[in-house]
């Protein structure tokens, strides 16, 4: 998270906004966002209907596995990995995307 922090503004011109999101509830994110300075919004996912519909579930389908997705504006997912890649590579993706 905090690598997302220190590039958010390259992210920002790039015309992209970052969100985290999980089944926590308002609060915990609330504190989790001022705890680490967080400078986008943290999203619940009650029930999980968001992971699902993202293929971010872990196999026994109760937990959210670590997984970014971008999505464009026209709702096409434009990028999916697992874990946390590099900003870079995250950057990269979005503007291979603009490009086309």
């Amino acid at each position: 998270m905090s690598a997302v922090r220190e590039t958010f503004a390259e992210f920002q011109s790039v015309d992209t906004q970052p969100f985290g999101i999980n089944q926590g509830d308002a609060e915990s994110h609330q504190q989790f966002k001022d705890h680490l300075n967080l400078p986008f919004d943290l999203l619940v996912d009650e029930g999980l209907h968001v992971a699902s519909a993202y293929g971010a579930l872990k196999p026994e389908g109760n937990r959210i596995n670590r997984t970014v997705v971008i999505v464009g504006k026209n709702g096409s997912v434009l990028y999916r990995a697992a874990g946390a890649p590099p900003p870079g590579e995250l950057l990269a993706a979005i503007r291979e995307a603009s490009d086309e």
